[in-house]
């Protein structure tokens, strides 16, 4: 690839924000009521497409003028960044209230509102920094690349692709309750799948030759070429509802992994800013062009689980119409591309293959890491109980934090930097380390969360008092080793 100083490195670019105006952008985002932590009834956000739970509190906690670490993506302050920076790039988006009832009319007013759109001014770039920043090392474009390197290495990888394993699938087959697992791994795709194309509409504007109309192929086939049975985001909510979920924008929003967030935003992010078009190109052909495989293991993987009820054609037809958009997006947009502009180019493309095919590893990893744990749930309570049993004997000593909520108080989901016990003292708690019916948790119970894995619950019966010992890295490592060999 060509040398470094024709690169671009977003944490070297001064941020033109200030830490004032920074926190005057939170300030506001924090007096907007659909942004408020989730109530009790709220474990779905029902027929309310602009009403997004954000755990505020959390914010004053978080440093966001210094980049995550690739290992932070799956942090609290990881998902607490990506809920806000997909509010702020949806508000280019066109959602409409569910019915027309007067509490739908207020929050499609308040979410357009002046006052978010001039936060999002301030947060968006310190937002989109602290959350992709670590991609400028973790993705290596330094060196000299010609245009025959760069399609020969795309044509390796695309040769690759036919044969990719497909982790988070063989996990969702192999769990113990694979239908749950698999809602799950649906839930996660609903942020950008309700909505698909969006961002790439958004580079479909202004006067570029013809890789606009190439581009603009792609995307009125993603709409179904004005068809809205055909649309692709109306054959995933077909998908949806034929596995028992109702298809409504973010109705799932407590359920989205931080990196189910990040792969959404990362389009938005390198459609919106419009320097980073040819990062754009790159990431679009991974794309395009791996999701052949991909949706056919996902059909595959759906039908053995579900039988004939699942609706796979919005699988199926990527199957089919995703090889074209492959050889579409290189022919018509990459190619030309580079023989307009040359060499100077190809590192962008490059970089926005390359880190997209990283974002989506490390997706599938948090996601098969989540599912593990939910479904091995009752051996973690088990565990748990073991271990607190250790230090009630004075054997261990650990630290720990003790919490008392109220009848019908939520705990908006979340994770936690550390792994821990949940161990309840009084009163009963429903508990959710995934999507679906919650476990059931009442005095003298116990449960092991490990560090990074998204869980909620809510009070459900008088004054629920619970302690939190915070269990050493070594030791949970032992104990999480123990569980996976039983």
């Amino acid at each position: 690839m060509v040398s470094p100083e024709v690169q671009t490195s977003l944490c070297s670019e001064p941020l033109d924000v200030s830490p004032e105006a920074f926190e005057e952008g939170l300030a506001r985002i924090a007096c907007e009521p659909l942004f408020r932590d989730a109530e009790d009834g709220e474990i779905e956000i029902a027929g309310n497409p602009f009403r997004r739970p954000t755990r505020l509190n959390d914010h004053r906690f978080i440093d966001f003028f210094a980049p995550l670490a690739r290992d932070q993506l799956t942090s609290n302050a990881s998902l607490a960044a990506n809920r806000l920076l997909l509010i702020l790039y949806e508000l280019d988006l066109v959602f409409l209230p569910v019915d027309g009832k007067p509490e739908g009319l207020e929050s499609f007013r308040s979410f357009y509102g002046d006052g978010i759109r001039k936060a999002a001014g301030a947060l968006r770039p310190v937002l989109e920094r602290f959350l992709f920043g670590f991609l400028d090392d973790a993705v290596d474009v330094t060196g000299r690349w010609r245009a025959d390197d760069l399609f020969a290495y795309l044509a390796e990888c695309e040769e690759g692709f036919a044969e990719a394993k497909h982790g988070d699938l063989d996990a969702i087959t192999g769990c113990r309750d694979p239908k749950r697992a698999a809602q799950a791994y649906l839930i996660q795709f609903a942020p950008d799948f309700l909505s698909e194309a969006s961002a790439m509409a958004r580079n479909t504007l202004g006067s570029f030759g013809p890789m606009q109309s190439d581009l603009f192929k792609i995307l009125i086939d993603e709409y179904g070429y004005g068809v809205h049975a055909s649309k692709h985001s109306t054959l995933f909510q077909d998908a949806l509802r034929s596995v028992g979920l109702v298809p409504e924008v973010h109705r799932y929003w407590q359920f989205y992994l931080p990196t189910s967030f990040l792969l959404t935003s990362y389009f938005h992010y390198i459609s919106r800013n419009h320097r980073y078009f040819f990062r754009y190109l790159g990431a679009l052909f991974y794309t395009e062009s791996s999701l052949v495989s991909t949706t056919r293991a996902q059909s595959r993987a759906l039908r053995q689980i579900f039988g004939e009820s699942v609706d796979t054609r919005y699988f199926d037809e990527h199957t089919h119409i995703d090889a074209h958009h492959g050889r579409m997006s290189l022919d018509g947009l990459i190619h030309p591309a580079v023989a307009r502009f040359g060499d100077a180019v190809i590192p962008e493309i490059l970089r926005g293959f390359e880190e997209f095919r990283l974002l989506e590893d490390i997706a599938s990893q948090d996601f098969v890491a989540q599912i593990r744990w939910a479904d091995a749930a009752a051996d973690y309570e088990r565990a748990a109980k073991a271990l607190y049993a250790r230090i009630e004997s004075g054997e261990l000593d650990l630290p720990l934090e003790t919490f008392a909520e109220v009848l019908g108080e939520r705990s908006t989901t979340h994770v936690h930097d550390d792994d821990r016990l949940l161990v309840l003292e009084t009163g009963e708690m429903d508990f959710w380390p995934i999507y679906g019916p919650p476990r059931r948790y009442v005095a003298g119970d116990h449960m092991l969360v490990p560090m990074h894995r998204l869980h909620g619950s809510v009070v459900r019966s008088g004054e629920s008092i619970y302690h939190q010992p915070l269990v050493p890295p070594d030791l949970m490592a032992e104990t999480v080793s123990r569980i996976e060999t039983q």
